[in-house]
């Protein structure tokens, strides 16, 4: 993709996976090489638009050249292509290669709205439609335990102790360790068993594996694509995250435990908290 844009807006762009591979001259956790992808996909066609208009440079964008990017767009196409935006000029504004970081303030979404909850008559059976230990333990770790759809597909094998009933979640250069309860612990102990049992020579180090990956010798994780066929239609892995959050929001008000049960970031918590309780976040500074 860098290769087709002009040599300083491509080396622009490149500085900024630098960065948000944590390579930058500033110490930052690292993004996935997945999530910079996304990114990158997300901003492609705009960027290909102004370079074939003659741009050279991004120090060249205005505020004009922001609003035409997302005229028109609406709901996830442009939140995401507003956040990309958004990451995108906060690093060069950082590493000091634009000189006004112009989407600082820009909106990307209905961010701070409410999720909606997923019924509780669905939520209930969602165990009993699935139907492998595969499904099970994947719905048990998102509306359980509120693990992040991505972080349920690279989770690693060895990061599951079953002995103290932990799943240690590797964030970065940051972990985050779930304890689990009765029911979780007894899926992920089917899990284990059923996997062995269909691969026992499977080398691969992730917990959740297929009939595809089981064998791959080059290690990958299982597909998003698969990881949501595990749903009934209209439902996802993330959605069910949410709710679980906001459920224990609406019970303890609490952003503090929030942050210790799901290892979520305090601006998330209290997010999630102002959803729940709005009378006791209205008056605090954004």
């Amino acid at each position: 993709m860098l290769a087709t844009l002009p040599q300083p807006v491509a080396e622009e762009v490149a500085a900024w996976v630098q960065a948000l591979r944590g390579q930058g001259p500033r110490e930052n956790e690292p993004r996935s090489w997945e999530g910079i992808r996304r990114y990158l996909s997300t901003l492609q066609p705009v960027l290909t638009a102004w370079t074939t208009t003659g741009m050279t440079t991004l120090r060249d964008v205005t505020a004009d050249h922001i609003q035409d990017t997302l005229d028109g767009l609406e709901g996830t196409v442009r939140r995401q292509r507003a956040t990309a935006m958004r990451s995108l000029f906060r690093a060069l504004k950082r590493e000091r290669l634009v000189f006004r970081d112009l989407v600082r303030h820009l909106p990307v979404g209905d961010l701070t709205g409410i999720p909606r909850p997923v019924p509780s008559d669905v939520l209930a059976g969602l165990l009993d439609q699935a139907t492998t230990p595969f499904a099970r333990l994947s719905i048990a770790l998102a509306a359980i335990h509120a693990v992040p759809s991505a972080e349920i597909r690279t989770a690693l094998t060895a990061d599951l102790n079953l002995a103290r009933g932990t799943l240690e979640l590797r964030r970065g250069l940051r972990r985050h360790t779930l304890y689990l309860e009765e029911l979780t612990h007894s899926l992920a102990a089917d899990w284990l068993t059923y996997r062995h049992q269909r691969w026992p020579t499977s080398a691969n180090p992730h917990l959740l594996v297929t009939q595809k990956t089981a064998p791959d010798p080059d290690d990958p994780a299982v597909h998003r694509i698969t990881m949501q066929k595990v749903l009934p239609k209209g439902q996802t892995l993330d959605r069910l995250r949410q709710d679980r959050i906001l459920n224990e929001a609406f019970v303890t008000g609490d952003p503090l435990k929030l942050m210790r049960l799901f290892g979520i970031t305090e601006q998330t918590a209290m997010r999630y908290v102002g959803i729940a309780y709005p009378e006791r976040t209205a008056k605090l500074p954004r």
